[in-house]
């Protein structure tokens, strides 16, 4: 099964981190694959090898001890390094100072791998590549405390086409000698290196002491499909399981960035929560879940194919899809009773257009404020509205 959930993921993931610019078409077939995976799920349980997620009785209280007590019930918006860097951040502000927003996801690492701001810091230099999107990142922290905008930091972690390009020995080799890529030309680098841990792990260091209080990390994660590129790939493995090192990343960052007070959040699909462990990426809702402050699964509406949630059309039912998604997600963390995060989904402002007519709708204020009715009927309190081009809707009820 995943090997489906794989395949599916490929059709389905997007050129940001979120998922939120995917265009592919589905097929009927592949549809009727994932939709029989999800089935199963459901009959068999909320998938195996949860049970091992990790935290002991003696030590769970004081790794659950949130480092950012006073931190708001969090609404936030996401928002690219250039708009952060530019003229639209004025009207970003404008909308969350008019509105129950309080907080914003920014890039500090962005999709392609670049630090989104100059830095003399010869740790982040020594691999990273900055570019000064954002000109003056003091200034911008000064602007968000001024606003009491809660402030998260956003750092892809392992799609990083700068950093295998400028170091293959850390990606994926070919037969032929090249940098492995997927089909839109992106590039990974390899969660068996720790280098590349320590690199990230520097990166979030650094937020935390420009003055973010969360760390939010995306991609953390194999390139979807890898079970089939494995065998022809060349590159630094262990005798660890994917899913194993994966966790072990996320446990890893959050014990270095402890002593720093800033939270530990995760994007991760939203998928992950309805079916089992995706060992072919790497990712296990639970165990990560058990590793972070707070979990971000991607539930966008226009992300699950039909027969999902016992919907034909999951994009034209907001709040049917997000309530079964939230009850997927909450059946899969009470495994972890009291240990359980934050939970704080990606809900979607955008209009899902690729779906093609008949399947989606525009979206808007009612639609965002749908998904928001979803997630407060199912206990959920916080969330983060996702758009591409950072253009959000006006008129939402938040």
């Amino acid at each position: 099964m995943d090997v489906l959930l794989a395949l599916f993921l490929l059709l389905h993931a997007s050129s940001s981190g979120t998922g939120a610019a995917a265009g592919q078409t589905e097929t009927a077939t592949l549809e009727q694959f994932i939709h029989t995976v999800y089935q199963a799920s459901q009959t068999q349980g909320t998938g195996s090898g949860s049970a091992s997620a990790g935290r002991t009785p003696d030590n769970s209280a004081a790794e659950n001890a949130d480092p950012q007590p006073d931190a708001p019930k969090v609404k936030g918006i996401y928002v690219t390094a250039y708009s952060a860097g530019g003229s639209r951040m004025a009207s970003l502000l404008d909308l969350v100072d008019k509105t129950e927003l309080n907080a914003m996801v920014i890039d500090i690492k962005d999709d392609n791998g670049y630090i989104t701001y100059n830095t003399d810091n010869p740790e982040l230099r020594k691999l990273g590549t900055p570019q000064p999107f954002i000109k003056d990142i003091g200034k911008l922290m000064n602007t968000l405390k001024a606003h009491q905008i809660y402030p998260i930091a956003r750092i892809v972690v392992f799609k990083d086409t700068v950093l295998a390009k400028e170091h293959p020995e850390f990606s994926y080799v070919t037969g032929a000698g090249s940098v492995w890529k997927n089909s839109k030309g992106d590039s990974f680098v390899n969660p068996y290196r720790k280098e590349v841990w320590d690199y990230n792990v520097a990166i979030a260091k650094e937020a935390a002491k420009l003055g973010f209080k969360e760390i939010q990390f995306d991609y953390v994660r194999f390139p979807e499909g890898f079970e089939k590129k494995a065998d022809y790939l060349k590159f630094t493995k262990s005798n660890k399981s994917r899913v194993e090192v994966v966790s072990d990343f996320v446990a890893y960052a959050r014990g270095q960035l402890a002593p720093l007070g800033v939270r530990v959040s995760m994007d991760i699909f939203g998928y992950a929560a309805s079916v089992p462990a995706a060992e072919g990426i790497g990712q296990d809702f639970v165990k990560i879940s058990d590793g972070v402050d707070v979990i971000s699964p991607m539930i966008y509406p226009s992300h699950y194919s039909a027969g999902w949630f016992n919907l034909k059309n999951p994009d034209l039912e907001p709040y049917a899809t997000i309530k079964g998604a939230m009850a997927d997600t909450h059946k899969k963390l009470d495994t972890l009773g009291a240990n359980q995060p934050i939970v704080r989904p990606w809900i979607q402002d955008f209009t899902a257009s690729w779906l093609g007519k008949g399947h989606y709708m525009k979206y808007g204020a009612a639609e965002v404020s749908a998904q928001i009715k979803a997630l407060k009927d199912s206990g959920v309190s916080e969330f983060l509205l996702w758009n591409a081009g950072n253009k959000y809707s006006a008129g939402a009820q938040y």
